[in-house]
């Protein structure tokens, strides 16, 4: 039996105080997709960007932020990790500095740049999962303290003055970066190295299953995040007014803290394959809602349904990965899989839609959904016929 299986850590268990500093800069790390709307939205108002350029820095900042998650975890060794995380947080907390005092292209650079430092808090947390001796359970706990966060800050930065506010919420994030600096300090120097096949060298490919739990996870992102962004027009389309769509945005952040906390207390209780058919076949009845003309309230139960199964979902998709990839090389990607699926999906749908039809958007996310689904079924009906030791 292997440490996997085994239900133990992989090298020395941290701390409680190393865990704690490790799920903080983590969530420091993976501020900004929350909080998005509000802060690009300031920058929008104050003249500092166009409607088109705000398209393209929200999609550069995750894209940003997910490939430097993925390719550290393929290719960066765990050791250093304090100076790492401080050299990002730093970087996260200048690059917040100096985004309100830039106009135009110089913001996207600056948001790239913040994306990259985020990416790398984000493989940092990441890694201390994947070798935990439940990474279902972690998984959780850092999902649901992240959306926790991502809530508070949406709803402080939304009591800020319109006038002050492009300074003082990217001053905020700013602040959060100094913050996880200074957390830096309490995290272990390193994590054991995962195990790999003898004779390779620093980078090892995940297996062919890893990688398609990860195609997997990427469609799953896709899909929702997908149907998420458009949220707003859809909700023009149905007829109804920018109060309700905003009011869908606190509604889904608070269930998704639920579900968060739901899928945590499961963990290790729930089988990953039928948790995912339930949640996928939730998510296609309010797709189709979606596409109906829905009331208000409907619509805001939509959203909660669709925010709760959001974050519910995603530490079952880590049990997925890991089942497929015992060495848990492909589980140390989850994140960076993640914000990718995550990032290209709306800039896919943008291409398929029209101001006056959003349809596109539900056409897609439905597409991508069922395509995660037979992937799942594959990977949980066809097994090797060795399986890994």
């Amino acid at each position: 039996m292997n440490k996997e299986s085994a239900g133990v850590w992989i090298g020395p268990r941290p701390t409680a105080g190393q865990i704690a500093a490790i799920v903080f800069v983590g969530t420091v790390g993976i501020l900004i997709p929350g909080v998005q709307p509000i802060v690009l939205g300031a920058l929008l108002t104050a003249g500092h960007i166009s409607l088109s350029q705000l398209g393209n820095t929200a999609s550069a900042e995750l894209l940003s932020m997910g490939l430097a998650a993925a390719v550290a975890g393929a290719l960066l060794p765990p050791r250093r990790l304090r100076a790492i995380c401080i050299a990002a947080s730093l970087t996260l907390a200048l690059g917040n500095y100096l985004t309100p005092l830039a106009m135009g292209a110089a913001i996207t650079g600056l948001r790239i740049l913040t994306g990259v430092a985020g990416g790398l808090l984000i493989w940092i947390t990441a890694c201390m999962i994947a070798r935990s001796a439940a990474p279902q359970r972690w998984a959780g706990i850092y999902l649901s303290v992240q959306t926790l966060a991502q809530f508070i800050l949406a709803a402080l930065m939304s009591w800020i003055d319109a006038d002050r506010a492009v300074h003082v919420d990217f001053g905020i994030l700013a602040a959060a970066g100094l913050g996880s600096a200074a957390v830096s300090l309490a995290l272990p120097t390193a994590f054991q190295v995962l195990p790999k096949a003898a004779g390779t060298g620093s980078f090892v490919m995940p297996p062919a299953r890893g990688l398609a739990a990860l195609l997997s996870t990427f469609l799953v992102l896709a899909s929702i995040v997908s149907i998420w962004v458009y949220y707003d027009p859809i909700a023009r389309q149905a007829g109804l007014s920018s109060h309700i769509s905003d009011t869908a945005v606190y509604v889904s952040l608070a269930c998704q803290v639920l579900g968060g906390t739901a899928a945590t207390l499961s963990a290790g209780r729930l089988k990953w394959f039928p948790v995912f058919v339930a949640s996928a076949a939730v998510d296609f009845v309010m797709v189709a809602l979606l596409g109906k003309h829905l009331s208000a309230l409907l619509f805001l139960f939509d959203a909660a349904v669709f925010g709760f199964i959001w974050l519910f979902i995603l530490p079952f998709l880590v049990a997925m990965i890991i089942e497929a990839d015992p060495s848990r090389r492909s589980a140390v990607l989850f994140g960076g899989v993640s914000l990718l699926g995550a990032s290209l999906g709306p800039s896919m749908v943008a291409l398929i839609i029209s101001p006056d039809d959003t349809r596109g958007a539900l056409w897609f996310g439905a597409a991508c959904l069922f395509l995660s689904l037979a992937i799942a079924a594959a990977l949980r009906y066809l097994r090797p016929a060795i399986s890994p030791s």
